[in-house]
């Protein structure tokens, strides 16, 4: 076999980064892409693009990263299950749950792989951030708290913040603790007044009990990628944008505790520490974990049922905020109202108790 063949379809900012790395992947060869757009197919170099799908599986592709609108990810998606092509999809996987859910299923029941690009799992500074839980460095985790702001990104025209970013937060969460969302509420505003939320802030609890909230906005002139675990040791920071990590040790935590005692004995200002991290591009080792899985190989992915899950929460966060102040009891399913909102201050996150 000389590699694995290739193909991409939408040919926007992240589908020309995948095109650049896949271009270069050992083991892969980008045989064409697809994209409605004759100005995106016309800046195409390399590799040959052309207008439709089904002249891109002409080409006998083996996998496919779909870099397309999140509304066409399901009706791509399954034409690519039914032609027996592995395929990477852009976060979010699908624009709802329904959608999400059937994708998984029709690529789990062909045996391809199917999995989501929630790349924050392969940045550098998350997964030391993830080895160091892993190994108990924090002890018991009380919190995650995340902050994800920047400008608005042109690009994004389906879907609101929620989807587009905050999805990101959901799965990191999930990942870094192992543990999924059982409870969420959550506040968005639109101050752009385009039909989308521009900003959510988002609250939580994990079935493990640990406590999340998540600032998510794309109004903001300064772009931040913020991760901070809290636990009975100290806290562990993440600057995904800047590559770093941090732990600040709480001077307050003894250095052993006695078996069945409570974890938490106060806090207080520790050594702060920065450790060395080696960097590598969260896009390339994203694409490495996706081949080595096609060829059967230890890997690393974010399966579609997965990504499912994460819409799932993310929906959750959307009709927690549309009812107001209120939180959505994920396990049940259920609406949980806690206070009426006043109908003329539904949007600014007052209430009337």
């Amino acid at each position: 076999m000389n590699g694995l063949r290739a193909g991409i379809v939408g040919l926007g900012t992240m589908g020309r980064n995948h095109a650049r790395v896949l271009g270069s992947l050992p083991g892969i060869k980008l045989v064409g892409a697809t994209d409605p757009d004759p100005l995106a197919r016309a800046a195409a170099r390399g590799f040959p693009a052309v207008a439709d799908l089904d002249e891109l599986l002409t080409a006998g592709i083996d996998m496919c990263v779909v870099a397309a609108p999140t509304l066409t990810h399901s009706d791509i998606g399954l034409r690519l299950a039914e032609a027996g092509v592995h395929t990477l999809m852009e976060k979010p996987l699908a624009a709802d749950p329904a959608s999400g859910h059937l994708l998984a299923k029709a690529f789990g029941e062909r045996r391809l792989v199917g999995c989501v690009g929630h790349i924050e799992r392969y940045n550098s500074a998350a997964r030391a951030l993830r080895v160091r839980l892993d190994q108990g460095e924090l002890g018991t985790v009380f919190q995650v708290a995340t902050r994800r702001q920047g400008p608005f990104p042109p690009r994004i025209r389906d879907v609101g913040v929620i989807m587009d970013l905050a999805t990101h937060d959901i799965d990191l969460t999930e990942w870094l603790t192992g543990s999924p969302y059982m409870r969420v509420a959550a506040f968005t505003a639109c101050p752009s007044g385009r039909l989308h939320e521009d900003m959510v802030i988002a609250s939580g609890m994990l079935r493990d009990g640990t406590v999340t909230n998540h600032l998510v906005n794309w109004v903001s002139a300064i772009k931040e990628r913020i991760v901070i675990v809290t636990g009975e040791r100290g806290c562990l920071t993440a600057n995904t944008l800047g590559t770093e990590l941090w732990f600040q040790r709480n001077g307050s935590a003894p250095a052993r505790r006695r078996p069945g005692t409570h974890p938490f004995c106060g806090a207080s200002e520790g050594d702060l520490t920065r450790f060395s991290i080696g960097k590598r591009e969260a896009l390339t080792v994203e694409l490495e974990n996706f081949r080595d899985a096609i060829l059967g190989k230890p890997a690393d992915i974010v399966t579609m049922r997965l990504g499912a899950e994460t819409i799932e929460v993310a929906a959750a966060v959307q009709s927690a905020s549309d009812a107001a102040s209120s939180s959505i009891d994920i396990a049940a399913g259920e609406l949980m109202l806690s206070r009426r909102p006043d109908p003329e201050l539904a949007g600014s996150g007052r209430v009337i108790s």
